[in-house]
Formats: C-alpha cells, sequence, structure tokens
C-alpha cells in the first residue's frame, strides 16, 4: 500500500521525539496505566498524554479506557500495536511524480 504524503509526516513526527521513542519501548513490554507511565518518566500527565494523542493518531498504540472494580474512577489505558515503519521510493514517486 502507498502511503500519502501526510502519512509519512505523521509517522516521521511521530517517532521523531525522545520521550515518544521511550514510550513505545515501555508500551512494548506490556499494557500501561497513563499515570504509571508518567510516573516512570517523570513527567507530568499532561504532557506524557499529548505524547500518546501524536502516537495514537499515527497508529502506533490504541488506549482502552475502563472503570477498575475497586475505584469508580474511568482510567486511560495504553498498549502497542503492531506496526511496521517502512519508507521506500515507491511511495516518493506516488507522491512528487
Amino acid at each position: 500500500m502507498t502511503k500519502t504524503l501526510q502519512q509519512i509526516i505523521t509517522i516521521g513526527e511521530a517517532i521523531s521525539h525522545p520521550v515518544r521513542l521511550k514510550l513505545l519501548y515501555l508500551l512494548s513490554e506490556r499494557e500501561r496505566y497513563i499515570y504509571d507511565l508518567a510516573k516512570d518518566l517523570e513527567l507530568s500527565r499532561q504532557v506524557i498524554q499529548l505524547h500518546l494523542k501524536r502516537l495514537e493518531k499515527a497508529g502506533f498504540v490504541e488506549s482502552d479506557l475502563r472503570l477498575e472494580d475497586n475505584d469508580n474512577r474511568a482510567k486511560k489505558f495504553y498498549k502497542l500495536k503492531e506496526f511496521d515503519v517502512d519508507i521506500c521510493l515507491k511511495d516518493l514517486d506516488e507522491i512528487f511524480d
């Protein structure tokens, strides 16, 4: 499948920040609650949320909102989706030719 220019830009932007790469690594180990990710990276939940939104938009992660049995608050969990990042000359030919 040939990628559009916007798809290539979205993927590039998603993996262009060290925090987002670290998030991908952490999520490759297991599904995580956003609070735990913030704690592990020593960043605010708001900052982590912004990075996760970028990764989700690019198709690298997915989220699941759920109620925990012992807590009546909704918690958002993230997990890594299966992905393969590649760009080939055919993609660029399709865009710029």
